[in-house]
């Protein structure tokens, strides 16, 4: 089968690679249907991810066919249409039990790190029961790749463990795909502000389209000065950082307000500052999140009601063939506008 297999840092192409098998009876083999790429399969090309070594096939996201399955899966059967969590969860260990899927004792974020995942035409899914989610009739397959990841990780992380509430305000430092993400689970809650930072006109104009009330470009402008300018000079309630470089956790620092929470989601391969002479006596709670994929059924059912759209995140298509050029527009997105690509084996 084809597969998009990392090399190294800096290093990728697309590969004949064997056909995944059933290795244990939990398992499902999904011919893939649509997959993605995301931010943090551009942080294992970077060297940011070591538990992602050379030889594996990239990709924890998207939908497909399930092929086959083992002896102990009792929940789907060949033919069966499946969304594939980012998240691999056994659903016995202590972890699982207590909803932490994200650390399950064997599995959490394995695909296309300690495993072979989704960007090819073939993947092996562990735990198939717990790991998969059956289609819904009439679903449109391509929105639910959004459903894998980004949208339960921008809820999660950053909407849930920011604790955003009615009339709160909140500013999302980062308007690529996740900080997007957020920004559409965001008004779940009502917030009365949701201002979002960037350093592109581009993605700042897509926020402001999706349901920003103010839109800062951090280039061109200082962004604490304009939070401020806002907020009457609290700064915000709830501050979602959505990017993972040290400058951006730094201005979350900038930019929260006494009492308040800044929800760490982006991914770091370097260490990062924490300010506490300043933030000693601030009250300010501050989280780290893997996500869980805990709140996916909810997200699902908000998507075939029409409440939420996924498909305003894609902004282009590839198919399998045409993965290198995929990554080249997707790492390249101030350039081409890209949000999420949307990849078709």
């Amino acid at each position: 089968m084809k597969a998009l297999v990392y090399h190294g840092p800096g290093q990728k192409s697309l590969n004949d690679h064997p056909k995944p098998d059933i290795k244990d009876a939990g398992d499902a083999i999904i011919r893939v249907t649509h997959t993605t790429i995301c931010g943090s399969d551009l942080h294992i090309l970077k060297g940011d991810v070591p538990t992602c070594q050379p030889g594996r096939v990239l990709g924890h996201e998207g939908v497909g066919i399930v092929e086959a399955v083992g002896a102990a899966v009792s929940t789907f059967k060949p033919g069966d249409h499946v969304l594939i969590f980012c998240i691999t969860a056994c659903g016995r260990c202590d972890y699982c039990r207590r909803g932490m899927y994200s650390h399950c004792t064997t599995g959490g974020w394995i695909l296309g790190n300690a495993v072979d995942g989704t960007q090819a035409e073939f993947v092996r899914i562990p735990h198939a029961d717990t790991s998969l989610h059956p289609v819904p009739q009439g679903a449109d397959e391509e929105a639910l790749v959004m459903l894998s990841d980004i949208l339960p990780t921008g809820f999660e992380c950053g909407v849930l463990n920011g604790k955003v509430q009615p009339g709160s305000s909140v500013a999302i430092v980062g308007s690529g795909p996740i900080g997007l993400a957020a920004l559409l689970t965001a008004q779940y809650y009502a917030p009365a502000q949701i201002n979002m930072v960037d350093l592109d006109d581009n993605r700042l104009a897509t926020a402001q389209r999706f349901g920003a009330t103010h839109i800062v470009n951090s280039k061109n402008e200082d962004a604490v000065a304009a939070i401020m300018a806002v907020t009457d000079g609290l700064g915000v309630d709830t501050v979602i950082e959505a990017v993972g470089v040290p400058a951006t956790f730094e201005l979350c620092q900038d930019l929260v307000a006494p009492g308040g929470t800044i929800a760490n989601v982006g991914v770091y391969g370097v260490k990062v500052d924490l300010h506490l002479e300043k933030l000693w006596s601030q009250n300010i709670t501050i989280t780290t999140r893997l996500v869980d994929t805990v709140t996916t059924p909810m997200l699902l059912k908000s998507v075939t009601a029409k409440k939420l759209d996924p498909l305003q995140l894609v902004t282009h298509r590839f198919t399998l063939d045409g993965i290198l050029d995929a990554y080249e527009t997707f790492s390249h997105a101030a350039e081409t506008q890209a949000l999420k690509v949307l990849i078709t084996p």
